[in-house]
């Protein structure tokens, strides 16, 4: 019986590592701004409950980030080497307790609250489109680069990130705050996955522009082959023998591949390119903040898209 309560012990302290090491050294942006958005609506009496969401939101992408890191096998997160890199493959147990932690603390903070059963709901449905865009994700790597299309990175990007990332924290806040009828959420919806998108695309763009000090990461989107926002509109900018030479090496993993794709990235008017989209969305999205019909302060929507408006991490 000794035995049995020291490996229990021994167990809880390896995923509480395993928790504070996947969880704490990010920006918490999406923890954040769940209390954020729930003080907009007038409800500080439910900051207890919106920091537990909150967590309960950087759990689940801890969750995320540690599977994510063992399918593209990457080299370092939030400027450490990924979990995996440290404990080896017993880092995919370590995610799924990671997901089975963020329905224990939902139930120990928000099973007395009416929004309990909506916001269980939303956790597993967010988690299921974000699995379905991971896959998405995955499958570009045995795609014809022809299959590279702006209309399949933004159903990546939609699933994989903008679900999950924009639309989980005000989506919960709202339904903590009762301010959760379909239209409301509907309408709240369409705004965050448009600043969604502008966010992974900027990813995509500092994956290769930005300083792996800054980023805390080292992009590795050339020799994963990702269906990036760069790849699709360096094609669109290429000259012919370009979109040859881009279609023999894109993928590949040696370092004299990656240099050349990224020289050729720097040659292209790219950056010149990304300035333009990044000007055009943040006017496009502020338009529709001034139209939106959700009920929602504004400032529910323009303090996301301004903390990520011109960032460089």
């Amino acid at each position: 019986e000794e035995e049995e309560e020291e490996e229990e012990e021994e167990e809880e302290e390896e995923e509480e590592e395993s928790v504070r090491y996947n969880t704490t050294d990010g920006k918490l942006n999406r923890g954040v701004a769940v209390l954020h958005t729930t003080n907009l609506l007038g409800r500080s009496d439910k900051k207890e409950q919106a920091i537990a969401l909150g967590w309960c939101i950087e759990i689940l992408q801890g969750f995320l980030l540690v599977a994510d890191d063992i399918m593209d096998n990457s080299l370092t997160r939030r400027g450490k080497p990924c979990w995996f890199r440290k404990v080896g493959l017993s880092a995919i147990n370590d995610s799924i307790l990671l997901d089975s932690s963020v329905y224990a603390v939902l139930k120990a903070h928000i099973k007395s609250e009416p929004c309990y059963l909506d916001c269980l709901e939303l956790f597993l449905d967010v988690t299921r489109k974000t699995s379905y865009g991971q896959g998405l994700d995955l499958e570009s790597e045995s795609l014809s680069l022809s299959d590279f299309t702006m209309e399949r990175y933004s159903a990546i990007v939609q699933y994989k990130t903008a679900y999950y990332s924009f639309y989980l924290p005000v989506a919960l806040a709202m339904h903590l705050c009762g301010h959760n009828r379909p239209e409301q959420l509907e309408s709240a919806k369409l705004i965050l996955l448009q600043i969604g998108h502008y966010f992974q695309v900027q990813d995509d763009y500092l994956d290769c522009f930005g300083d792996p000090k800054v980023i805390g990461k080292i992009g590795t989107d050339i020799q994963e082959r990702k269906c990036s926002w760069l790849f699709i509109t360096a094609m669109s900018l290429a000259s012919e023998e370009e979109k040859t030479l881009l279609g023999e090496i894109y993928g590949q993993t040696d370092e004299a591949s990656v240099a050349r794709v990224k020289e050729l990235y720097h040659k292209l008017p790219l950056r010149e390119k990304y300035q333009e989209y990044c000007t055009k969305t943040y006017q496009d999205i502020s338009a529709a903040i001034a139209e939106d019909k959700s009920g929602l302060p504004k400032e529910a929507f323009s303090d996301f898209l301004d903390a990520i408006h011109k960032r460089n991490k």
